[in-house]
């Protein structure tokens, strides 16, 4: 018999329902982790996008499989989309078939999540419950705000699961290295500051003069400079970069997923708005700076406190319309972290430079200043 009362024995294979974007995906590493410590000799099948399998093909870590999910409406897909009914009872049948010993469901509160998670027939279900949903064999309340990492935590704890203390959530492999060696100068010589200006959601998003300052003063300071986005993102880069009058390096559109992977684990410091690639970062654990409004560092703080220092803007109104931003979303998308001033991100971080050592021995910026 297990020693833990929660945990379920004779274990084979776990299925984690997750369809969804990178900074979300980087949240549920923990959990990931603790389900595999608890149940090392299971597979851990991630139900989640295309993307998830493009990236973790190969990549070690918690996950040894990812089925592509088709979009269903609420899991994944959005509530209204017209769904392919016979692709999601095809995807439904399959997963039935893999016999899962435990369905853990981790995508939200659990409205369309819940009932989809109950279709696939696992031995024990378990997830996040909010008011209204359905429920599932063993669950806990879904709240918000709510520190994203260690609610999913909660949700492997049902499973009897815990967290193993390890110095990085994501492995960083050498095709990663290699991409990343592509696009920048060899090294050590300087260390590497990283900027991330944009964000899928514009209400997130510093100015990117002020990105410049930033630049600028670090820069001038001894660190080579890269700014980064998507392809989407080519001309908000290219208005940091210009914006600098120190040269600093456009990585808009050059880099893969890994290969943003294998740049974060070279860089001493990532400066970036609430967004994917920090995320990344923290899960690699390299320090960084986070621009955040209100509530959403309580959403993305890590597990590892120290690795970030956040600049938090309180600004709760939208400045068009006036609306309080809290409960609901006005239609306008005004930055809510204009408020944040470029000393107290640049002070933040000196103070990371200071604290933390670069990677693989390079010389800290510290000492230049």
């Amino acid at each position: 018999m297990s020693a833990d009362p929660q945990r379920l024995g004779g274990v084979k294979k776990i299925a984690v329902l997750r369809p969804n974007a990178v900074g979300d995906f980087v949240f549920s590493l923990p959990a990931l982790h603790a389900l595999k410590h608890a149940y090392p000799k299971a597979e851990l099948v991630f139900l989640g996008k295309e993307w998830h399998a493009q990236f973790l093909q190969g990549r070690p870590g918690p996950v040894d499989r990812v089925v592509a999910m088709p979009a269903v409406p609420g899991v994944g897909g959005l509530a209204d989309d017209a769904a392919d009914a016979a692709a999601v009872e095809h995807f439904v049948a399959r997963m039935r078939d893999e016999r899962f010993d435990i369905v853990a469901q981790m995508y939200g509160g659990g409205a369309s999540s819940n009932p989809f998670a109950k279709r696939l027939n696992g031995r024990l279900s378990i997830g996040a419950r909010a008011d209204g949903a359905a429920p599932l064999d063993r669950w806990v309340p879904h709240v918000e705000p709510a520190n994203r990492r260690l609610a999913l935590l909660e949700i492997a704890a049902l499973a009897g699961a815990t967290l193993p203390w390890m110095p990085s959530e994501l492995a960083v492999t050498p095709a990663d290295r290699a991409a990343a060696a592509q696009v920048l100068p060899p090294g050590p010589d300087r260390p590497l500051v990283l900027l991330q200006p944009g964000s899928s959601d514009a209400r997130r998003c510093w100015p990117p003069e002020r990105f410049a300052a930033v630049g600028d003063a670090l820069a001038a300071r001894g660190a080579l400079v890269a700014v980064n986005g998507t392809p989407q993102e080519a001309a908000l880069v290219r208005q940091v970069v210009t914006g600098m009058r120190h040269p600093a390096l456009d990585l808009a559109d050059r880099l893969g997923l890994g290969g943003l992977c294998g740049v974060l684990e070279r860089a001493a410091l990532v400066v970036s708005n609430d967004t994917g690639p920090l995320h990344l970062a923290l899960a690699i654990g390299t320090p960084a700076v986070g621009i955040f409004w209100h509530t959403n560092l309580v959403d993305g703080a890590p597990l590892r406190p120290g690795l970030l220092r956040a600049a938090v803007s309180a600004q709760v109104r939208c400045t068009v319309c006036g609306a309080d931003n809290r409960a609901s979303r006005c239609a306008h998308q005004e930055s809510f972290v204009d408020e944040v001033a470029v000393d107290e991100v640049l002070g933040h971080a000196l103070s990371q430079l200071r604290v933390w050592n670069p990677h693989d021995g390079c010389p800290g910026i510290a000492s230049r200043i």
